[in-house]
């Protein structure tokens, strides 16, 4: 076998090397005859994850409380994970600090959002917002990990990858699982991998975290030195090559995943590089993302490939803003009026893809997922001007796909520190967003090492509070 994938890199074919070891495995070991059936009609067909790197406050942007205005300064006692692992003790007095950012409320729904955002301010009668959010790890690499995998540190197989063994792809010539500009750090490529599930299910990777969107595509995809008669001769002596061994040893899945991997490659180098064209929208779209506005160029280019491959049938599709540094992105310790970059970069973006995604009709059955691995404290961190880790309580939110829109669930304390009502733990939204998609979370499986695993572990419910 290695012998063979090394003859297929070095001859030049373009069928995507890359793309290949992302996909092998098709119909690889031990992957169902057919993908799970839903257990009941879907409202969504597909998931765009907007992932904030690092942890944007929920106290500035989306969660208003008045209380910290009022109570700016006071030394106050609060109790968290946090600050009992650098304190070693409970009580710990910290210094409440008020937003630097003014809130108001918006929309006909009336959701308050700060003037970080005033982009989404105008989209939030779309979003469905879930307060009261509280997930594990409190520090970035097991809360990020838990974030996409539901584990902190032990290796499982990503959201992406749970969906694309479920559902399977929309499209055959594209990959169901695709993310784009991914960090290296807090866990890397376990963010998007499959662990132990099929190798076809992990994610293909466009660009990376802190990189110019324009260079986010699969190298080696295409082959500028032979012309397609060619390289397909010798796609098809490969699948020759491979039909005679597989003859020779009947059942080998993983040699069947090689030859429907190549396919699918092949596929790829045809419709690939369509899909990825910026180039074929029109000026007025590519504006409504930002691009060719210095601040949200990057990522608007990055949403708008995220609409792109959703229109084109893509499952899953993840859109990192961060980079690759040791502080991620929104990670402000010591310095929170650095939000206000970060903002600037993200909000018209994300407020044209909704925009975009609802004028298309795609955001009838598209989940716009947008949210971070924690929040933030709403003290002061060493009384200094940046807060810290937050997974007690913090906010998420969702559109479209089947869920509530202008609507709130949960909620905070008067601080906005811990999630105290209509409690949802990350273990639910993973099964809230499963459910959307027609998956039982408790029903979508896979044996590994004598026993059934699966995203939410042995826990999780759906949030029927926020479905339509």
């Amino acid at each position: 076998m290695s012998r063979r994938r090394e003859f297929l890199r070095g001859a030049g074919c373009g069928f995507g090397w890359l793309a290949w070891s992302a996909l092998a495995g098709r119909q690889a070991l031990a992957a169902p005859a057919e993908p799970p059936l839903p257990q009941f009609a879907p409202r969504a067909k597909r998931i765009i994850f907007l992932f904030m790197q690092g942890g944007p406050s929920q106290v500035d942007t989306f969660d208003y409380k008045p209380r910290l205005a009022a109570d700016d300064g006071k030394q106050m006692p609060f109790d968290d994970a946090r600050v009992i692992a650098n304190s070693g003790k409970r009580g710990s007095q910290q210094r409440v600090m008020k937003s630097p950012w003014k809130f108001a409320q918006h929309g006909q729904c009336g959701r308050w959002v700060s003037d970080l955002f005033p982009h989404q301010a105008t989209r939030v009668d779309d979003l469905c917002f879930l307060h009261a959010v509280h997930t594990e790890g409190v520090a970035h690499g097991p809360a990020t990990l838990f974030l996409h995998c539901g584990s902190t540190n032990l290796v499982r197989p990503s959201v992406g990858s749970w969906i694309s063994y479920g559902l399977g792809t929309e499209n055959d010539n594209l990959p169901a699982f695709v993310t784009i500009a991914p960090s290296a750090g807090n866990g890397g490529p376990r963010n998007y991998g499959p662990a132990f599930l099929p190798a076809l299910h992990q994610g293909t990777a466009l660009g990376k975290a802190g990189g110019p969107a324009r260079e986010a595509t699969i190298r080696n995809l295409t082959n500028s030195d032979l012309p397609t008669t060619v390289q397909r001769r010798q796609l098809d002596l490969i699948r020759d090559l491979n039909a005679e061994q597989l003859r020779k040893s009947p059942g080998d899945s993983e040699l069947e995943a090689a030859i429907e991997s190549y396919e699918l490659a092949w596929r790829m180098q045809t419709n690939v590089p369509g899909v990825l064209d910026l180039a074929a929208e029109t000026e007025s779209t590519q504006a409504l993302y930002g691009i060719g506005e210095k601040t949200t160029d990057n990522f608007g280019r990055q949403c708008l490939m995220a609409r792109r491959l959703c229109e084109a049938g893509v499952r899953y599709i993840q859109v990192t803003y961060g980079d690759n540094t040791a502080n991620p992105a929104w990670d402000q310790h010591s310095n929170l009026p650095k939000h206000a970059d970060h903002a600037a970069a993200v909000d018209k973006p994300i407020a044209g893809l909704l925009s975009d995604l609802k004028q298309r009709g795609l955001l009838d059955d598209t989940i716009v997922w947008w949210g971070a691995e924690f929040g933030r404290t709403p003290y002061a961190e060493k009384n200094g001007t940046g807060r810290d880790h937050n997974p007690g309580g913090f906010t998420m939110w969702l559109a479209g796909g089947g869920v509530k829109p202008g609507f709130a669930h949960g909620a905070t304390d008067e601080f906005g520190h811990t999630a105290v009502a209509g409690r949802t733990h990350l273990h639910d939204v993973h099964a809230t967003l499963l459910h959307l998609l027609g998956l039982d979370h408790e029903q979508l499986t896979y044996r590994y090492a004598g026993r059934d695993f699966r995203l939410t572990d042995v826990s999780g419910r759906v949030v029927d509070e926020i479905l339509t």
